[in-house]
């Protein structure tokens, strides 16, 4: 398995969580195991370099990594209305051109569509500069609603902490479900957090605990993918009613119980393709798909490829 080339940019005035998210996940190595990731911090500017919580960072490589990098992180910006310096830009086109996938966290979106790279694509940044970006850049389809787009060879991601979402759909993206599950362990996260960003907005999610009747619930549901499942059936098994349960879950998750059930049973199928040698007939039937063709169909709409070349490409690596 090759190494992929990480290069996160640093600039005067980050904040260091921002730095942190990105560093995290793809240097994240796995006792006894090779590195999945080379991790390279280049600077915008010479020297020591400040942050917003008062310490001094210093990063030895500067902008030329970029150019050899497999993967470019701009974990966010210091000011949305400051325009990045051109030799930032232009890094970043050139290695948007040669093929890099391109990533911007949180309102490093802004310096994406500085550069031009998000001109006609899906987009999203941090909810309170949804609409800004949208006026500022309205070549640019912004959608305040997701923790994160994947346009291909470039990659935004909403505010914070969903940068830790963004980056671990990287790792899932090359390395597998079952390595960003890995981190996400390491990392005490979920492997792939459900809802967008409305629930940020509207309303506050209610309490992560594992002893209400809806977490509980959901658990269950999560142990029992082969079993047919429905909103009235989990509803009752919640002992709430049908309008109270609806309501909950949407506060808890931000997307529906069809949604939700889809994406378990996708990351089931992803998991079982790559760790077993299970026939894809059986994977169907544990992950709740019930035929093959099924779930060649919802996998193909999800991933853009089919279960059989997903095995291949991840066996392979």
């Amino acid at each position: 398995m090759r190494v992929m080339r990480v290069a996160v940019v640093v600039f005067d005035g980050i904040r260091p969580f921002h730095l942190a998210v990105p560093c995290a996940v793809f240097g994240e190595t796995a006792a006894g195991e090779a590195p999945m990731f080379d991790l390279r911090v280049c600077a915008i500017e010479p020297g020591e370099l400040r942050t917003q919580a008062g310490f001094g960072v210093v990063a030895r490589r500067g902008l030329r990594e970029l150019a050899r990098a497999d993967i470019v992180v701009v974990p966010s910006w210091r000011d949305p209305e400051e325009r990045p310096p051109e030799l930032l830009l232009a890094a970043l086109r050139r290695a948007h051109a040669r093929g890099a996938l391109v990533v911007g966290l949180c309102v490093g979106a802004w310096v994406l569509a500085a550069a031009g790279l998000l001109d006609g694509r899906r987009a999203t940044t941090h909810w309170r500069w949804t609409a800004r970006l949208a006026e500022n850049y309205p070549q640019v389809r912004v959608d305040p609603n997701v923790l994160y787009v994947d346009e291909g060879n470039v990659l935004t991601s909403a505010g914070t902490a969903a940068g830790i979402d963004c980056c671990l759909h990287v790792v899932r993206r090359y390395r597998g479900a079952e390595a960003a599950g890995r981190i996400a362990r390491t990392l005490v996260v979920p492997p792939h957090r459900q809802g967008g960003q409305a629930q940020f907005i509207e309303q506050p999610v209610l309490a992560a605990t594992r002893d209400t009747p809806l977490t509980k619930t959901l658990d269950w549901a999560s142990r029992h993918l082969a079993t047919a499942h429905s909103l009235d059936s989990l509803a009752a098994r919640a002992a709430m009613s049908r309008r109270s349960f609806t309501r909950h879950f949407r506060q808890y998750t931000g997307t529906t119980v069809s949604r939700w059930l889809l994406s378990q049973r996708l990351a089931l199928a992803q998991r079982l393709l790559e760790t077993s040698a299970l026939p894809i007939a059986r994977i169907a039937e544990k992950a709740g798909f019930g035929t093959p063709l099924s779930l060649r169909q919802h996998f193909v709409a999800a991933f853009d490829t089919t279960p059989s070349t997903y095995r291949r490409e991840f066996r392979g690596r």
